[in-house]
C-alpha cells in the first residue's frame, strides 16, 4: 500500500471514531428512550426533546465546511421557532386525553402509551437527520437560494393545523406541522433542495400516530392469521387444531391462544414499512423496485407473525400451555427476524439489475497499421 493510500485509510479511521460529545449525545438518547415510559410527569418529554434538538449540533459538527456553505442557516432557525411555538402552545384541542396544549405532548403521550406499540414514532426524526447529513453533499451540489412560492406551503400547513384544531383532529395538526416545516426549508433553500430532500422528509409521515385508528385493520388482519395459521397447522404440525374466530386451540383444549390485535401484523407493518422505504430509496434508483420493496412489507410482516403463532403451537402441542406460552414471549423478535431476512433476499434480488458503478472500460487500442 502507498503511503497516500495509507494516509486515506487513517483519515477514514479517525472519521469513524466517536467523539467526546458523541458518547455523550449517546448516554442523553439512550436516557430519552429508557425514560420514555415514565407515565405522568412532562420531564420524560423534556429529556427526549433535548435529546433530538442535541442531535442536530452533533450532525453539524461531522460536517463543519458542508454546514458553512450552506447558506441563510440563521433566517431557517428564526422562522422554524415561531412554528414550532404554534404547535406548543397551541397544537393540542383536546385537554381531556392529555392535559397539554403542545401538540408534541400529545405525540409523546399517544407513543408511549402501553395501550398502543408505537414506540418507532420516537425514532424517526433521528433517522431523518442521520439521512440529511447522509445526503448533506447531494444537497449542497444544488443551488440554494430564496424561493418565494414555498410560502404557499407553510399556508397550507398553517391551514391543516387550523381545521384540525377546530374539528379536535390532532393527526391533521400533524400533517400540517410536517408541511409547513417542508415548505419553510423551500423558502429558505429553493424548490431544488424540495425536491432533493422529499425523500428524507417522506419519512416523517411514519411519525404519525395511528392509535385507534388501527382497529379497523386489525382484526381482518388477526382473523387473516389465525386462518394461515390454522392451515399450516393442519398440514400436520398439528393436525387438532381448532380455530374458532381468532381463537386457536386443540381438540383436548389442552392448550387456546388468541391472537391479539398486537399479533395481527399491524403494528408490525409500520415499522416494516419505514424500513423498506429507507432500503429502497437508498439502494435502488428505479421507481418500481422502490415500489416493491415498500410494498413487501405487508406480507412479511404477515409471514413474521404467522411464523412466530406456527412455532407458538408446534412448541405448545409437544410440551403443554405453558411452554408454549413462554415461547410466545420470548420469541417475538422471530417476527421481524422472518422478516428482515426476506427483505435482504428481496433486496440482494433486485440489485442484479442495477448497474454498477466502476471506471469506464478502456478504449480499444488501434492496430498498427502495415505499410
Amino acid at each position: 500500500m502507498t503511503v497516500s493510500g495509507s494516509n486515506e485509510v487513517n483519515q477514514k479511521v479517525e472519521g469513524m471514531k466517536l467523539r467526546p460529545y458523541e458518547y455523550a449525545f449517546l448516554a442523553l438518547f439512550g436516557a430519552g428512550m429508557y425514560y420514555s415510559d415514565v407515565r405522568g410527569p412532562n420531564w420524560p418529554l423534556w429529556l427526549f426533546c433535548g435529546a433530538l434538538l442535541a442531535a442536530i449540533p452533533v450532525l453539524i459538527l461531522r460536517c463543519p465546511e458542508e454546514w458553512r456553505q450552506l447558506p441563510n442557516r440563521l433566517l431557517f432557525f428564526l422562522l422554524l421557532v415561531p412554528w414550532l411555538a404554534i404547535f406548543s402552545f397551541f397544537g393540542n384541542p383536546t385537554f381531556g386525553y392529555k392535559d397539554t396544549p403542545s401538540l408534541f405532548g400529545w405525540m409523546f403521550d399517544v407513543y408511549t402509551s402501553p395501550l398502543n406499540d408505537e414506540m418507532h414514532g420516537l425514532l424517526i426524526p433521528f433517522v431523518v437527520l442521520v439521512l440529511y447529513w447522509w445526503k448533506r453533499k447531494d444537497l449542497l451540489a444544488r443551488p440554494a437560494g430564496l424561493w418565494s412560492p414555498a410560502i404557499g406551503l407553510v399556508i397550507v400547513g398553517l391551514l391543516f393545523h387550523l381545521v384540525g384544531y377546530l374539528i379536535q383532529q390532532q393527526r391533521l395538526s400533524v400533517i400540517g406541522f410536517l408541511i409547513g416545516i417542508y415548505g419553510l426549508t423551500g423558502l429558505v433553500w429553493g424548490k431544488h433542495w424540495l425536491k432533493a430532500s422529499a425523500f428524507p422528509f417522506f419519512l416523517l409521515l411514519f411519525c404519525m400516530p395511528v392509535g385507534e385508528l388501527a382497529t379497523e385493520l386489525t382484526l381482518p388482519l388477526r382473523i387473516m392469521v389465525a386462518q394461515i395459521v390454522a392451515m399450516v397447522s393442519h398440514l400436520g404440525m398439528a393436525p387438532d387444531v381448532i380455530r374458532d374466530g381468532t381463537q386457536l386451540m386443540d381438540s383436548q383444549h389442552t392448550f387456546a391462544y388468541e391472537v391479539a390485535p398486537a399479533c395481527s401484523g399491524i403494528r408490525s407493518i409500520v415499522a416494516l414499512l419505514a424500513l423498506t422505504t429507507i432500503y429502497g430509496f437508498i439502494s435502488f434508483k428505479a421507481p418500481w423496485k422502490r415500489g416493491l420493496m415498500m410494498a413487501s412489507a405487508i406480507p412479511l410482516a404477515i409471514l413474521g407473525n404467522v411464523v412466530r403463532l406456527c412455532m407458538t403451537i408446534m412448541v405448545a402441542e409437544m410440551f403443554g400451555q405453558a411452554a408454549g406460552k413462554s415461547c410466545e414471549t420470548n420469541f417475538g423478535f422471530i417476527t421481524f427476524g422472518v422478516a428482515i431476512g426476506c427483505v435482504m433476499l428481496i433486496g440482494r434480488w433486485l440489485e442484479k439489475g442495477e448497474p454498477r458503478s466502476g471506471p469506464p472500460p478502456a478504449p480499444p487500442v488501434p492496430a498498427a497499421s502495415v505499410s
